[in-house]
Formats: structure tokens, sequence, C-alpha cells
């Protein structure tokens, strides 16, 4: 089948003169395009999250400086690289100490890691606290995340290094609340209805937001704490 010059011509021009319409509608500064829905509006943790946020958050952990510029609700501190070995070291190092409303313990992590641990606090930790036990996540209580060590397995140690070799991953051990309650994984996964809806949304949350969430569910090992990694192919269990 041949097709006519002049409708060839036609469709280019109509897609061209399409796409400079829709980048002009996402540049111009009085655009109507929510900055959560705009692909030429870079991430910040604040903006209303939309279908393409997934991408943008990939955009943005690609770098440090664009990952620290998505964290605007962060209290965070860029780092000089750590390097304990060939196989040990956070290479683009932060500490944090509180993301959104909560607190944290100080923690050296990547910066990846804490991006999508301030997603998760913002657009499910805060929204599943109230829904579920009608007050705000204040902490945020953690294991660790960087640790020079292989993967644990239920045979003992595995041949391949952690993700927490490389400060790219998270362990989470429970939360602090507003009206001073406290839930833990290892006390709580099995606790009253409203504790086990709150850390099931928790779990079903990290996994939007982070590339591999291990949790209760998955083994024995993980039975007080979610595992959480900026590397994956979207393990959520």
């Amino acid at each position: 089948m041949k097709l006519r010059l002049p409708l060839v011509s036609s469709a280019l021009t109509a897609a061209i003169v399409s796409g400079s319409i829709g980048y002009v509608a996402m540049t111009h500064p009085d655009t109507p395009l929510p900055a959560g829905w705009n692909p030429a509006v870079p991430l910040q943790v604040s903006h209303k999250p939309s279908p393409i946020t997934g991408w943008k958050l990939r955009r943005a952990a690609k770098s440090l400086s664009t990952c620290v510029a998505a964290m605007d609700d962060v209290s965070i501190e860029v780092r000089p690289p750590l390097r304990e070995s060939d196989r040990c070291g956070i290479d683009e190092r932060v500490r944090v100490s509180a993301v959104g409303q909560s607190q944290l313990v100080p923690i050296d992590t990547s910066c990846a890691i804490a991006l999508r641990l301030a997603m998760w606090e913002r657009h499910a930790l805060q929204p599943a606290a109230i829904r579920h036990l009608g007050s705000n996540l204040k902490r945020i209580r953690h294991f660790s995340s960087y640790s020079c060590r292989p993967i644990r397995t239920l045979d003992g140690n595995g041949n391949r290094m952690s993700t927490h070799a490389t400060g790219e991953a998270i362990d989470i051990a429970g939360f602090d609340f507003s009206d001073g309650r406290r839930v833990t994984l290892l006390a709580h996964w099995n606790g009253t209805p409203d504790d086990q809806a709150f850390l099931r949304e928790a779990r079903d949350g990290a996994c939007r937001w982070f590339a591999t969430t291990l949790g209760p569910d998955y083994n024995s090992l993980h039975a007080d704490h979610f595992h959480l990694q900026s590397r994956g192919w979207g393990l959520c269990k």
C-alpha cells in the first residue's frame, strides 16, 4: 500500500504541531497541568502523586543533585562518599534525621533510599496512620541502612553482598504516633485489627515507593522488620 505524499505531510505536520502545543502546555508559566502530572516539572516529595510519579522518582534518583533537590520536606545532610572496601560503601551518601512529620534516629544511607523513604512517609504512612489509628505518625524506627555484610538466608550467609553493603536498603522496625502509641512489626503484625491494617497498608505503600519490599510474610528473618530496597524488580512480600 502506497501512502500519498500530501497525506504523509499532513500527518507529520499535525504531529509536530500537536507536540509543540503539548510542550508549550507543559512549560508555560500559567499551565493548568498539575505539577505531579507534568513531565517537565521535576519531582518534589510534596507533589500529589500521579501515574507518572514513579517515572519521575526514578529520574530524580539517578544523581545526587536531582535526588536532593526533590526532597523539599526532609532533614538531610549531604555527606562525603563512604568507601570501606571494593564491595562496601555509599557513593551518594546522605544523613537523614527526619522525613516529613516523622523523626528518625539519624542514619547514613544512599540518597535514593532517603528519597523513597520520604515519598513513603508522606503518601502512604501518614494517610494510613490517620485512617487506621486516628493519629499522626511522628517517628519511624529503623534497625540500620548501611552494613558491610552478605545477604542473610535461612541457611546462613549467602554468596552475594547485601544491598545494605552499599546503603541501598533500610530495615524498618516500627512506628511511634503523636498520641503516644507505638506499633512494631514484631509485636503487632498479628495484633489488633487496627494495628494489622496499618502495618499491611504500610507494607503495601512501601511496595509502591521502593523497588523491593520484604516483611513478615516473606520469611522468619523479616518477622521484626520491613526490608526496603532502592534496587530490585518489584518483589513485594
